[in-house]
């Protein structure tokens, strides 16, 4: 065999990567992570975690779903009151139910009653 032969440069390229394969394999077997193509590194996969990892994104994305329709309703809501006449707008608030004061009222009745004799 000559040094200089397409037949060394070959076997010099099939020695490297069957080490190459061999090293793999090990390294796969036992549990080491493996070098990727960009010289990052792979981990062995926990199926059990990447099942976790997708149910919790599923549960994740249903609540940002609930959460963009809320968010959409404030939205039209904010636009018709920009574009409502102003007189249709009064009228529509002064409509609404007044929720801030009834707690305040309700511990005024509690304190009144606790004060009398």
């Amino acid at each position: 065999m000559s040094w200089g032969g397409p037949e060394f440069v070959l076997a010099i390229i099939a020695i490297s990567t069957l080490g190459w394969l061999g090293s793999s394999w090990i390294r796969a077997r036992h549990g080491y992570p493996l070098e990727n193509e960009w010289s990052g590194m792979t981990f062995k996969d926990d199926v059990a975690a990447g099942a976790r990892e997708v149910k919790r994104l599923a549960v994740e994305n249903g609540e940002m779903k609930a959460q963009i329709g809320r968010l959409e309703e404030r939205i039209r809501v904010l636009e018709r009151i920009a574009t409502d006449k102003g007189s249709a707008l009064a009228a529509e608030i002064d409509g609404l139910p007044d929720l801030s004061s009834r707690p305040l009222e309700r511990l005024n009745r509690q304190s009144e009653g606790s004060l009398q004799p």
